[in-house]
């Protein structure tokens, strides 16, 4: 069940935190932050925490925590996935 639309909102702004803050520990200078990979980073990061919002047991704190590590840790794991992915179908 996917909810109402705050909780909706709240956990895409929750998964973008993660993908932000994934950012912000990965770049060197500002302009890593509105560069093509970042951009497809927030993306990411904000589908995660839309599907940790409809995989999610309860509306607690503990969710909120782990939709922000989603957020950040997901959008490596999606990466990886997308260029094995790409990889085998060009071979």
């Amino acid at each position: 069940m996917v909810g109402s639309i705050e909780q909706v909102i709240w956990f895409i702004f929750l998964g973008l935190l993660g993908g932000v803050t994934h950012i912000l520990v990965e770049s060197k200078s500002f302009p890593d932050l509105i560069k093509f990979e970042a951009l497809k980073t927030y993306l990411i990061a904000g589908i995660v925490g839309f599907l940790y919002n409809i995989l999610y047991s309860d509306y607690n704190f503990p969710n909120f925590l782990m939709c922000w590590v989603a957020g950040y840790m997901g959008t490596d794991f999606i990466k990886k996935l997308l260029e094995n992915f790409k990889d085998k179908n060009q071979t």
